[in-house]
Parts: C-alpha cells; structure tokens; sequence
C-alpha cells in the first residue's frame, strides 16, 4: 500500500507544537479591521490552539 501524502493546504497553514497541540491564524484579520475594536484586533492578531476533535483529523491529514 503506498505511503499517505501530507495535505499541503493544511499544513502552510498549521503547525504542530512539541506537546501535540495544533496552533492556527485566527479568522476574521484580512480586512476591515478599522470597524473592530482594539481588544478584538489584538486577540485576532495572536495565534490560537485547535479544539482537540479537530486537531485529530489535522494531524491525520499532516501525517503526524
């Protein structure tokens, strides 16, 4: 049976800390930041942990 690839997508976006944990961008920081207010900004701007169900199929997909 051959080996099962890295989904590529996924894992530009991802990264797998040494502890398992899965950290990702928050959402909602493209554009349009002016209508937010600056608590909301600075907590978009910070990095986040992925919920432990979904962490499972990224790690899955990244072949960790």
């Amino acid at each position: 049976m051959p080996k099962q690839k890295t989904h590529k997508g996924l894992s530009k976006r991802v990264k797998v800390t040494a502890s398992g944990k899965v950290k990702h961008k928050r959402s909602f920081g493209g554009h349009l930041m002016s209508s937010k207010n600056a608590k909301r900004r600075r907590k978009i701007g910070s990095s986040s942990t992925m919920s432990p169900a979904m962490a499972k199929t990224a790690k899955i997909k990244l072949c960790k």
